[in-house]
């Protein structure tokens, strides 16, 4: 790890761990030593972070140089931690800790009274019966959608049928209880959502769709309009 990625580790470690952050559980996160995590503590002061705090006692991180001011209205925090703590509780794990770090960042920069309101916001989303364990990589699936690239993979249909697929893939969404993927099915010629728990074996093709991605989903979309029953048969 380089110096200035690990500053930026740090800054971002500031803004998750609870305040005041001991040296030594900045350095647990960093896998580093104390010793480097207060070098490393003057060295974001002398780039404009005000870090509160000292050695033994701990640290927080007052003002966020490297994010800009935010402000946002009390319906629009609510929002913002209705959506991130969704995310928290059904995305997997890259995304539930991407969003635990957009919360940290907002808390950084929001004035201390939205601060307050930001850690005690009225709305936030628990979920008691997990959703169903993705069959496949979900980030890996989730890129590929990014880049459309086509995919392939082995999928178990309600009554335990199972098919090779080669799709288009354009969404993952949170349909009911499970995530699926919607997509355009190259075997049945027509858009087709796949519960992400039912698929095994995901594979890259080569192929790429790219760039019908937005025009496939649109069209997609169009048709759940009409026709809820969008699962493989």
């Amino acid at each position: 790890m380089t110096r200035t990625e690990r500053l930026f580790k740090l800054m971002q470690a500031l803004r998750i761990v609870p305040p005041p952050a001991t040296a030594q559980a900045l350095a647990d996160r960093l896998d580093v030593t104390a010793r480097t995590i207060y070098r490393d503590i003057d060295a974001l002061r002398g780039l404009g972070a005000v870090i509160d705090g000292a050695a033994g006692f701990g640290y927080r991180l007052i003002e966020d140089a490297a994010l800009p001011p935010l402000n946002f209205d009390e319906d629009e925090l609510e929002a913002l931690v209705l959506g991130l703590r969704e995310v928290e509780e059904v995305g997997d794990s890259t995304l539930a800790d991407a969003a635990q770090s957009a919360l940290a960042k907002l808390r950084a920069r929001l004035p201390q009274t939205q601060a307050h309101r930001l850690d005690h916001a009225v709305l936030s989303a628990r979920r008691f019966t997990p959703l169903p364990q993705s069959g496949v990589d979900t980030a890996r699936l989730r890129r590929a959608t990014w880049e459309e690239k086509t995919i392939r993979f082995d999928y178990s249909d309600a009554e335990g049928r199972e098919t090779s697929r080669e799709v288009d893939p354009l969404s993952v969404v949170l349909m009911q209880s499970s995530l699926c993927l919607l997509a355009f099915c190259h075997l049945r010629g027509d858009f087709r959502a796949f519960r992400l728990d039912r698929m095994r074996g995901l594979d890259l093709t080569g192929a790429s769709f790219r760039p019908r991605r937005a025009i496939l989903l649109r069209e997609c979309l169009a048709a759940m309009t009409c026709d809820t029953g969008q699962e493989t048969a």
